[in-house]
């Protein structure tokens, strides 16, 4: 028998470098290779947030937007956004690869970042300046948008395929991959809030907006530095995924009266589909049928293909059942942010904080929280489980939605007593007045947002991530960042919905500008009460969820 060479022993099956060359696992992909984008993810988030975190301060001051409708266009951005992953995931997968990709999502990025900060620039001396100031803000607004979209999914797939799945320590590695890549946009996340929120507020609106157009030439260039030690992955089929599992569709709906009992895998590598009397999604069976009054090449489809098709379709449950936990994720930057504005933020020497940056402490908690998590949660649970990731994904959303659903009890019992304060010292008619309540009465509900985020967001990642075939592990991702797109869309038109309900006959909207008068605290009972219904849907999910192999 003949013995593979030391040099062909050492690499990597399904990736190749640069130069479309076989590449050797020594010298490319690991840590090294993600090191490189978990750097450009910093600098990006760290971008995305100093623009989004105090967007509706911007809104409601500057361009006089007032505060629900402030809430709504800052959600819709987000939503959209976050949605426009599924097109740059789409574009990834399809056409022009992870690498291109994040390359022109990226200067597509600075180019709406650089318009940004001169749209902050322009004098607003006359009502003809104001409308162009105000759309060359949303025109750069949504450039970031689209430039996000082709940036995030991509990235984070990329940094992913570093690590082969079939070496055991690489896939040890993989798995503390996504709780480090958290770490590291918590991180860069954190420090934009404190720097560029504060730069915004008290130095320059135009200054603010170019420090994160800054950061984001410096990860373009940071990304480009590592070009020649990453892994490339092999497209495994000619045709695209999208085109494939469309095909399985198609074929299954042309056969769906044809008799089950004649089935061809051209591959002779999948199910005998033919004897399955069990499992999910059986319709997607008759893409292999080969109709007894048909050619037998005529219309069928592999059963790896319909393997395929049925690893989407299974995903789509979770999907659903996670939409509440991403409303709750969209008002950390909506209302928590408003609420902080008309509390105490003083500190000791007499520094005041500015209300956006009270939500560094769901970055910071992160940090914390993900730190214990890999190095002291996952060896612990390993021990009793067996699973190098500690618990099951699903196990780890799971718990992330009943942190969730605890976090926002605890914000609607905070507001309470922030109301309850504001009655004391009359100041129910003053919303200029600063209240007599210490910020630090908002940090546990920012604290818990952390938790929950370690818990579900990460988990989200990893699964999305893995559920998906091979050729689709943008869309993976895409699919993770669209359930938060959705959620924000979902969560303008929630507020949308409640103002209009609750504001009319000259009563006060739980959203009253004057959050004295508000209600903000009805609202959160309402989020903590869809977030247990949803929280028992996701358990009704994941009990059936069959795992993709």
């Amino acid at each position: 028998m003949e013995l593979p060479t030391p040099l062909l022993s050492q690499t990597v099956e399904g990736a190749v470098d640069f130069k479309g060359r076989p590449v050797l696992r020594f010298c490319s992909g690991g840590w090294r290779s993600a090191s490189f984008m978990i750097g450009v993810e910093v600098a990006e988030r760290f971008a995305y947030y100093g623009i989004g975190s105090n967007l509706i301060t911007y809104l409601t001051g500057p361009l006089g937007q007032s505060v629900a409708t402030a809430a709504e266009t800052v959600n819709i951005w987000s939503g959209i956004s976050m949605l426009l992953t599924l097109l740059g995931a789409f574009l990834a997968d399809s056409f022009f690869g992870r690498y291109r990709t994040i390359l022109f999502s990226s200067a597509i990025y600075v180019l709406g970042l650089s318009l940004l900060s001169f749209s902050a620039m322009l004098p607003t001396t006359s009502s003809q300046n104001s409308q162009f100031q105000l759309l060359l803000f949303f025109v750069s607004l949504y450039l970031i948008g689209i430039g996000q979209g082709g940036h995030k999914p991509c990235v984070q797939a990329f940094g992913a395929d570093q690590f082969d799945a079939l070496h055991p320590q690489e896939a040890k590695s993989k798995s503390s991959f996504f709780n480090w890549w958290f770490f590291g946009i918590c991180a860069g996340t954190f420090v934009a809030i404190l720097l560029v929120t504060y730069t915004e507020e008290n130095l320059s609106w135009s200054l603010g907006f170019g420090i994160p157009c800054i950061m984001m030439i410096i990860a373009s260039f940071l990304f480009l530095f590592g070009t020649n030690t990453y892994r490339y992955s092999i497209k495994i089929y000619a045709q695209t995924p999208f085109l494939r599992i469309g095909r399985v569709f198609v074929s299954a709906i042309r056969n769906c009266r044809a008799s089950s009992t004649v089935i061809f895998d051209e591959e002779g590598d999948g199910p005998d589909l033919s004897q399955q009397n069990a499992g999910q999604f059986r319709f997607l069976n008759k893409a292999c049928i080969v109709p007894k009054d048909s050619d037998k090449h005529g219309v069928m489809c592999s059963a790896s293909e319909v393997e395929e098709a049925k690893a989407v379709l299974r995903i789509f449950p979770v999907w659903i059942t996670v939409l509440v936990f991403a409303i709750v994720f969209a008002q950390d930057s909506t209302f928590f942010t408003k609420q902080g504005a008309t509390i105490d933020r003083s500190i000791r020497s007499g520094f005041i904080i500015p209300a956006a940056a009270l939500d560094s402490f769901v970055p910071l908690s992160i940090v914390i929280f993900i730190t214990i998590y890999d190095l002291l949660f996952v060896p612990i649970a390993r021990a009793f489980t067996g699973l190098q990731s500690g618990i099951t994904t699903l196990q780890r959303i799971g718990t992330g939605l009943v942190v969730s659903a605890f976090s926002m009890l605890v914000a609607a019992m905070v507001e309470r007593k922030r109301l309850r304060v504001a009655d004391e010292h009359g100041l129910v008619d003053r919303p200029d007045i600063i209240i007599p309540m210490s910020f630090w009465w908002l940090v546990p509900q920012y604290t818990l947002f952390g938790l929950a985020e370690v818990f579900t967001l990460v988990g989200l990642q990893e699964f999305f991530y893995d559920q998906v075939p091979t050729d689709l592990k943008s869309m993976g991702l895409a699919f993770y960042t669209s359930v938060l797109g959705m959620g924000s869309i979902l969560s303008s038109l929630l507020v949308s919905f409640i103002d209009e309900v609750t504001g009319g006959s000259d009563q006060n909207s739980w959203f009253s500008n004057n959050l004295n008068k508000a209600h903000l605290d009805y609202f959160y009972f309402l989020l903590s009460g869809l977030s247990v219904v949803a929280f028992v849907a996701f358990l009704f999910v994941s009990k059936s969820h069959v795992h993709s192999r």
